[in-house]
């Protein structure tokens, strides 16, 4: 059934077909899915419980660490339910006005996790190349102001991939062959001409993960120049470890997003199944992969929560002596 405007039409739902290709294990893949979704959940919301309630982590990197956070469990949460309702319970249905939002929140997000891995980038080259100057520099109000300003920039990039979609016509094809909606499977769907919202996205793509991506590596090129300037080898190590989290971080995220970006355009050999599989990772892995990584490598947050655990396991055994 199609829903009729006076300047488009529009189906009243579509039809998510998971993983094509493994329908017969779609059910036993929603396990490790379910795994790395409560992972997520739950690191990230611990991360974020430490860091509100410790105030001497209200520093930039943890307050970008808090805005990582956020960002991942949205991430998760507006794809992942859905997900497992699909692999294992058969709900390919998902509504149009659904489907929109759902596009809208992950490219949205995923243009603000872009944001944040390049803000992160720019205060370990502060802390690294000018330490005593890092808390003059990167104020309170500088982080706001930053954070702000890459949270904007993905909500108004990306605002107009949903209005456009909204305002074309539909083939009767209903089906998109992944496990969510994205921009470029949705678009597929569209009969009419779709060379402007196909334009848009490059120019989004390239203009907000290209100019990411050139900082980050600026920046890394800076603090590695730094680092091997030390006279220390102790201090190279130390420094080198303090961005090791970042870096396999910034990998787990951008390859698979650019693998599936580049592969909805040019990658018409590539197998369907290889392509929803790294689909699929690029909104599990990070959100899963980040609060690990992070409470592993950074001291004042592994700190809390060892200390949280063994306060936890002495509770029953705290007894009161009789007076």
């Amino acid at each position: 059934m199609v829903a009729s405007s006076n300047s488009s039409s529009h189906p009243l739902f579509f039809i998510l077909l998971g993983i094509p290709g493994l329908e017969n294990y779609q059910f036993w893949i929603a396990f490790p899915f379910c795994v790395m979704y409560i992972v997520a959940l739950t690191g990230n919301i611990t991360i974020l419980y430490i860091i509100q309630t410790d105030h001497t982590l209200h520093e930039p990197m943890y307050l970008f660490l808090a805005l990582l956070g956020i960002t991942d469990l949205v991430l998760s949460s507006s794809t992942q339910p859905k997900m497992l309702a699909i692999l294992w319970f058969h709900d390919h249905e998902i509504e149009y006005n659904a489907c929109l939002i759902q596009v809208f929140f992950i490219h949205a997000f995923s243009s603000v996790e872009s944001g944040v891995l390049m803000a992160m980038a720019l205060d370990r080259y502060v802390a690294i190349c000018f330490p005593l100057r890092h808390c003059s520099i990167l104020t309170t109000s500088v982080v706001i102001k930053l954070g702000a300003a890459v949270m904007v920039r993905g909500l108004l990039w990306v605002s107009p991939f949903c209005f456009m979609i909204s305002r074309m016509p539909f083939c009767p094809n209903k089906v998109i062959p992944q496990s969510y909606c994205e921009h470029m499977a949705v678009l597929k769907l569209v009969c009419a001409d779709t060379r402007v919202n196909r334009g848009y996205g490059l120019f989004v793509a390239f203009s907000v993960v290209g100019f990411d991506i050139i900082v980050i590596s600026v920046s890394y090129v800076m603090i590695l120049r730094a680092v091997l300037r030390l006279p220390s080898g102790e201090a190279r190590l130390k420094a080198f470890g303090t961005c090791a989290s970042h870096v396999c971080v910034i990998l787990a995220f951008y390859i698979p997003a650019l693998f599936t970006f580049l592969t909805h355009r040019f990658g018409h050999h590539v197998p369907r199944v290889v392509h929803i599989i790294f689909a699929n990772f690029y909104l599990l892995v990070p959100p899963m992969l980040n609060p690990i990584v992070y409470g592993v490598r950074t001291k004042q947050i592994r700190d809390r929560v060892i200390r949280g655990f063994r306060r936890k396991k002495l509770e029953p055994g705290i007894t009161v002596a009789p007076g």
